[in-house]
């Protein structure tokens, strides 16, 4: 009888190596790619954005941010932590955050909490293939992925079939992710970005839209 592979040994085999791009220097894996492949493998999959005791979605010690995420698969969480970082991965006094440095730098964080499942970690390590590949290919180095490079990705993806796609649950979860981020935005410049960053919920998020227009007088 064949012994049931578990979690990570499921998870670290899978190639991620398509799923990549290079950015300054780093390469990023997709956030929507990863949790994708999660889902399809464990639909009971969950994952949960950690807020500070004032509702927000970051912590911080009055200099500068990070984040808390976790993945839970089949009753297991693993928690990861992200500092909120700049282009040049460089820490954003708090002085100076926006909702979409904490909204990039959760993305990130969730996409290193799966890979702490196993997905992805071989290249953490640097190595060129999970366990069992065949083919060689020049070693990467991931950081994470911005949501907006996810979402353009996931967008030119087939619709997924009933069996793999989103619950009710995580429709949920990133309604919930927009509303924190609404709530956040601090000019007229970051609510009009977040707007085209999500036209598939414009249904939803219109009555917060306009309230936050009339927050910040335009």
């Amino acid at each position: 009888m064949e012994t049931r592979k578990s979690v990570f040994e499921v998870l670290n085999a899978v190639n991620c190596n398509e799923h990549t791009e290079k950015k300054n220097g780093l390469t990023y894996l997709s956030w929507a790619w990863a949790w994708a492949e999660v889902k399809k493998r464990y639909p009971s999959a969950t994952y949960t954005i950690y807020e500070n005791k004032d509702g927000l979605l970051y912590h911080t010690d009055g200099k500068t941010a990070w984040v808390k995420t976790g993945v839970t698969i089949e009753g297991i969480e693993l928690i990861e932590y992200l500092p909120v970082m700049n282009f040049k991965n460089e820490s954003i006094t708090v002085d100076r955050l926006t909702s979409f440095d904490v909204n990039k730098a959760v993305q990130r964080s969730l996409t290193k909490a799966c890979a702490r499942h196993g997905l992805g970690l071989y290249i953490y390590a640097g190595e060129d293939l999970p366990e069992g590949g065949e083919e060689r290919i020049a070693p990467v180095y991931v950081s994470g992925e911005d949501l907006k490079e996810g979402a353009k990705r996931a967008k030119k993806k087939p619709e997924p079939s009933p069996a793999t796609a989103p619950t009710p649950a995580d429709d949920k979860d990133v309604f919930y992710l927009v509303k924190q981020l609404i709530s956040e935005c601090k000019t007229k410049e970051e609510l009009l970005k977040l707007w085209e960053e999500w036209p598939e919920l414009h249904e939803q998020i219109k009555p917060l839209f306009s309230a936050k227009r009339k927050e910040l007088n335009f």
